[in-house]
């Protein structure tokens, strides 16, 4: 008999013999559905965008979520793009949101040529990268205070101050939401990176605000963390709403009675890649002067 991890972290076995009998095949095959559907969860995506990204019907996806499709490994690496996932994800016998082994292997994969032999150090704030040059980055979600305390931050330590938004902005010539209605959330991945390589090509050392959704872009965010120090700064679900609102956005609210949920989706969907960052500020709770404490003490700043 060996051990199956489940993802509400039970413990669970499947038979091992010459031939695979009809139940270890059904606890593998229920292995997978949970896998996907906590895959999908994880990044608040429902069935029927997975079905239109993955060209699997709906039918098929609730069938295999619930353990009882036989699914061909083709239609699963289609589901598991779609999800953004490698397909060992989804039949690995570790859950590889809670394994160290899997983590490591996910990073070492991702990462650069350049990045693998010392992926941990270009993570560590201790132990900068060379290709750093001074560069600090900001993450999170909106209502962290990327932007308030970056500029108090940068203003501090005598550095320029940019948001990535601004840059894409100022490379197209049209606000970000005009930006993302005429090419899509795809076509702004691809101007949001290009915009981060030109300020790695112009900028040494300053202070960037980046969006909290470009975590979900490997390699872009790869590719961040290689040529900044990052500092995830933290906020709970409540703290971030109330902050949007208070800058006069009501938009998050706005005809959404779940919007508290799907915000707190998004964090636990996004937290593990917030969690690559060299450092982590939790701004919950603190007055700004704290905050901005907190931020120049993760950066090795003196107050």
């Amino acid at each position: 008999m060996s051990e199956i991890v489940t993802f509400n972290g039970q413990v669970t076995t499947a038979r091992k013999s010459t031939g695979l009998d009809d139940d270890a095949i059904m606890d593998f095959l229920a292995l997978v559905g949970e896998r996907v559907r906590h895959a999908r969860g994880r990044i608040g995506m429902t069935r029927r965008v997975l079905s239109e990204k993955s060209g699997v019907s709906q039918r098929y996806l609730a069938q295999l979520e619930s353990g009882q499709g036989n699914i061909s490994i083709g239609l699963l690496l289609k589901v598991a793009e779609a999800l953004n996932f490698g397909i060992e994800w989804l039949v690995s016998a570790d859950d590889p949101w809670t394994s160290e082994i899997a983590r490591a292997s996910y990073l070492m994969q991702t990462a650069t040529k350049a990045q693998q032999a010392q992926v941990f150090k270009a993570l560590s704030p201790r132990n900068p990268d060379s290709t750093q040059s001074g560069r600090i980055a900001l993450i999170g979600l909106r209502g962290a205070g990327k932007s308030t305390l970056g500029r108090m931050a940068a203003d501090q330590l005598g550095l320029p101050f940019l948001e990535l938004n601004d840059q894409v902005e100022e490379s197209t010539g049209m606000p970000a939401n005009e930006v993302m209605a005429l090419y899509g959330q795809e076509g702004y991945r691809v101007l949001e990176r290009q915009a981060l390589e030109q300020i790695v090509a112009t900028h040494g050392a300053m202070v960037l605000a980046v969006a909290g959704g470009i975590a979900s872009q490997s390699d872009t965010f790869n590719y961040l963390l290689g040529h900044f120090q990052t500092i995830w700064l933290k906020a709970g679900p409540k703290e971030h709403m109330e902050r949007v609102r208070a800058q006069g956005d009501m938009r998050p609210m706005a005809g959404n009675a779940n919007a508290m949920k799907e915000l707190r989706n998004i964090l636990k969907a996004r937290e593990q890649q917030y969690r690559r960052a060299g450092a982590c500020v939790d701004t919950s709770g603190e007055t700004v002067k704290e905050s901005l404490s907190g931020l120049l003490s993760a950066l090795g700043v003196g107050p």
